[in-house]
């Protein structure tokens, strides 16, 4: 059985660390640090198999070069030359097999333009999101368009319902103020809002959501929502699905 386990990093990133229950071998998602990594590693007497980029931002990657050095794991990641280390690049629907689940590789600019995610079908579906999707927000847009990041999250969206999302940072209490203020009457917000911020009392992960869970309450993945469509308006464009994730993407931006 695969275990996804959370190390917290930086100042709210996740490296996520995949393990079959049979083996010592380990991958994780995105070391942005390879202390937190290494201090894991050592303290479960794992080795480190595999590693698996998302994106070229430091937080993300700038771990991999002690790692490799380290550990000498196989590392999947974008086709972008300036990520040194990787050992196979991959974009849109290349596989790779990591702790026995099939990865299909999905590409998602928006955030950067060589951003891509990984998803694995099974029981349960698993989406490492990278900066892509959050939980009730998306990522901003430091390289790509409004247009990209819109069929990046459409790309996304017609995941399975059941799909764990894991995202690359703790954001998911602040998207949720946002959320409210986009959708202040819909009570699904309001009941993940209480449920997420218990969690982060107990210092605990709100994540992982699921695509079912984030059709209700995530607004840039509900930009053909009557509610949501009338709330951007009063921000700016809000005339097609697209002009609403533009102005909301823009909203957020500065709220």
């Amino acid at each position: 059985m695969l275990s996804v386990t959370p190390i917290p990093a930086l100042n709210d990133n996740y490296i996520w660390v995949l393990r079959q229950d049979t083996t010592s071998r380990v991958a994780v998602v995105d070391p942005g640090d390879a202390s937190p990594v290494i201090d894991y590693l050592e303290r479960e007497a794992l080795q480190l198999d595999s590693i698996l980029i998302t994106h070229h931002h430091h937080d993300h990657t700038g771990g991999l070069a002690d790692l490799v050095q380290r550990y000498r794991p196989r590392v999947y990641g974008p086709a972008n030359p300036d990520i040194k280390g990787i050992d196979e690049h991959l974009g849109e629907g290349d596989e790779c097999l990591v702790m026995g689940r099939q990865f299909q590789v999905i590409d998602v600019p928006g955030h950067t333009l060589d951003h891509i995610a990984y998803f694995a079908a099974g029981v349960p579906p698993l989406l490492f999101a990278g900066d892509s999707l959050f939980s009730a927000g998306c990522g901003r847009l430091f390289e790509g368009s409004p247009e990209q990041m819109f069929a990046s999250l459409n790309k996304l969206a017609d995941l399975p319902d059941d799909t764990l999302i894991f995202a690359g940072h703790e954001y998911t209490l602040a998207n949720l103020r946002f959320a409210k203020a986009v959708e202040p009457d819909n009570p699904n917000i309001d009941d993940y809002a209480s449920e997420c911020q218990r969690l982060r009392d107990l210092d605990r992960p709100t994540l992982p959501s699921t695509m079912g869970r984030e059709a209700l309450i995530n607004p840039f993945l509900r930009t053909q929502q009557d509610t949501v469509r009338q709330q951007a308006a009063t921000q700016g464009d809000a005339d097609s699905t697209l002009a609403t994730f533009t102005t909301l993407r823009a909203w957020k931006d500065r709220f």
